[in-house]
């Protein structure tokens, strides 16, 4: 079984609120066909790719790494969207609890991506698992410019 899938399921199943659909397992294959040689999966979340609570057929697999974050998508006939984050185009990220889901947007230098209908519960893990790799990184990327 595909780890990256394996850790989406897992995922899955400790917030059972996240709004996810049946497709997450092409969503975990794009993700896993793009990882480098000697890139390991250290955490993976779900959620819907965009900013509203009402659309549920967006769903995306979020997968942080050693080196970057990829967030893949298979889409429903052709083709697949990949959006890959690295340290050093990262800004920042929100977290957002409203009445029922909840919704992370992460900020870079060229877009914001909003991930929404995430189980209220999962936030705190999904920002301590983003925040702390974004700073271990970042400061991996200010060594290598002081050089």
């Amino acid at each position: 079984m595909q780890e990256v899938y394996r850790k989406a399921i897992e995922f899955k199943r400790r917030y059972p609120g996240t709004v996810t659909h049946h497709r997450l397992k092409k969503h975990s294959k794009i993700v896993e066909m793009h990882l480098n040689p000697g890139e390991m999966v250290r955490y993976v979340f779900v959620g819907q790719k965009n900013a509203s609570p009402f659309d549920f057929f967006e769903t995306a697999v979020v997968a942080i790494t050693n080196k970057r974050i990829l967030i893949g998508q298979k889409r429903v006939l052709f083709g697949y969207f990949l959006s890959s984050i690295t340290p050093d185009l990262y800004n920042d990220m929100q977290v957002i609890s409203n009445l029922i889901w909840g919704s992370v947007i992460i900020d870079t230098v060229k877009e914001v991506i909003q991930l929404s209908n995430i189980s209220k519960k999962a936030l705190p893990e999904i920002e301590t698992e983003v925040t702390s790799f974004m700073m271990e990184a970042k400061k991996k990327y200010r060594k290598k410019e002081d050089i």
